[in-house]
């Protein structure tokens, strides 16, 4: 266990059972209301020691409808971040742009003296997650990445049977998942405004899954590749969104990390199949199967089971899922990054982990560009 899975476990119970609120609600703004805005605000409503103060968002007229629309009274509403952060007084913000803003907002917020939750990917490149780690090491202020699949108890459970060391020693994962049909529409579909496409809406996600249990080892090379057959095509597309798609709707790749250890990784927004198969963690001891969702939705997609030998036999055992309502992670993401600040713990989902994840998305990328392995690129912070 991490220290900071210590740290954070030692406080759990206590929150949970009597949870002590300071003597004035913590002031929150958000950056951008688009579509993701919409589970932030609905999960900070439900907080009540939390007081939405302030909103921003470029299109003119887009934070005022949707202030009206969550009937937030009282709240002041900008047009761009920079005007609220320069006149307001935040406890925390939650960045909730297209990503290719999330670092300027994140900085800007940092900077400002403000504690951040942003939403996921972290960026759409690696320099700008290192950019963002700088401004918070500077700040002293918490932040958190949007990576709510931390919160649910299946994604536990994968991390405690690793860490228990009923695997041995992982030499091998296999991971990714995706949709048969599911691309987004909006700021997700060019280059512009998202960066990177499925490999970085979704594929962030399942890369967190396995990297997270395994303790997020240094990521060395990767071969990748991408397409966007679907995305591209006005047999499945508008004909004005198929015109505008410049980002991957499909990727895979090979992955080598510290200590001898390889990803096999694939995410697809669209393809002719239910599922390109199910993570595998392959150890010396045993090997874990983890069922794939038919979309990313933040658990896992039926019980698990483990793979290994006793007395000279080779037996399996059956993990039996743990329910959790989907919508109550976004509440748990919601709720840890407010217990971190006010209690001063360490950040839920720590941005030196997910610095690693975005360099191997990015360095998926860059080797499908180049068509060849690449060496991951992670900028010193």
């Amino acid at each position: 266990m991490s220290d900071t899975d210590r740290v954070l476990s030692s406080f759990t119970q206590e929150i949970r059972e009597e949870r002590v609120y300071s003597d004035r609600k913590l002031r929150v703004g958000i950056i951008g209301t688009g579509w993701i805005a919409e589970a932030h605000t609905e999960s900070y409503l439900k907080q009540p020691d939390v007081e939405i103060v302030a909103m921003a968002d470029l299109i003119p007229g887009k934070a005022e409808k949707f202030a009206a629309r969550y009937g937030v009274t009282g709240c002041n509403l900008y047009p761009d971040h920079k005007s609220m952060l320069d006149n307001e007084k935040l406890d925390a913000v939650s960045v909730c742009t297209y990503n290719t803003q999330h670092a300027v907002c994140t900085i800007d917020a940092l900077n400002a003296g403000i504690n951040v939750l942003l939403e996921k990917p972290m960026t759409a490149t690696v320099e700008e997650a290192a950019d963002i780690i700088r401004a918070e090491k500077a700040s002293g202020k918490l932040l958190s990445i949007g990576f709510q699949p931390r919160m649910d108890a299946n994604m536990k459970q994968i991390k405690k049977i690793v860490e228990s060391g009923a695997l041995g020693k992982i030499y091998y994962i296999q991971t990714g998942g995706g949709r048969r049909r599911g691309i987004p529409n909006s700021t997700f579909i060019e280059k512009k405004t998202a960066g990177i496409g499925a490999l970085g809406d979704i594929g962030c996600y399942s890369l967190d899954m396995v990297l997270n249990a395994v303790g997020y080892p240094r990521p060395l090379t990767a071969s990748g590749y991408t397409s966007n057959f679907f995305g591209t095509s006005t047999e499945y597309q508008k004909p004005e969104d198929a015109a505008r798609f410049d980002v991957d709707d499909f990727a895979a790749a090979f992955i080598r990390l510290e200590g001898g250890l390889v990803l096999d990784f694939r995410i697809s927004w669209a393809m002719h199949l239910d599922t390109p198969g199910d993570t595998v963690m392959l150890g010396t001891k045993g090997a874990l199967r983890i069922p794939s969702t038919e979309c990313w939705n933040g658990s896992v997609g039926g019980p698990m089971t483990l793979y290994y030998d006793l007395a000279g036999e080779q037996v399996e055992t059956v993990i039996p899922i743990l329910d959790e309502d989907e919508s109550g992670l976004f509440d748990k993401k919601i709720r840890s990054f407010l217990d971190a600040i006010i209690f001063k713990l360490p950040p839920p989902v720590p941005s030196n982990q997910i610095l690693y994840n975005q360099a191997i998305i990015n360095a998926i990328a860059d080797s499908a560009a180049l068509g060849r392995e690449v060496e991951v690129k992670i900028p010193e912070v």
